[in-house]
């Protein structure tokens, strides 16, 4: 018995937030050390959240085009089985009703 395939929405997810995790922390560090300007007043961990996700969005657009793809293909498929399923439901449905 093999083992079963992860889902690629999680793995795709998963990865998107790991690149995440990484451009905030290094924003962060960016900041703490002037090399980026910081907040205005008390939003500095406001500021240093919107520098992550600018900075991860591209990243995450350019490096996970293989994973959007497979979960692109996994969710055809599975919309694909479900309307079958569903014809199927309505086909039986019309036989025992006519």
């Amino acid at each position: 018995m093999s083992a079963a395939k992860p889902s690629a929405t999680i793995r795709y997810t998963a990865m998107r937030l790991l690149i995440f995790v990484g451009c905030f922390f290094v924003a962060g560090v960016a900041v703490h050390f002037g090399v980026l300007p910081s907040g205005v007043g008390g939003s500095n961990v406001v500021w240093v959240l919107l520098l992550g996700l600018v900075l991860s969005a591209p990243l995450s657009y350019v490096l996970l085009r293989k994973q959007r793809d497979e979960m692109s293909e996994q969710l055809v498929s599975t919309v694909d089985r479900t309307k079958a399923r569903l014809e199927a439901n309505r086909s039986r449905e019309d036989s025992v009703t006519r």
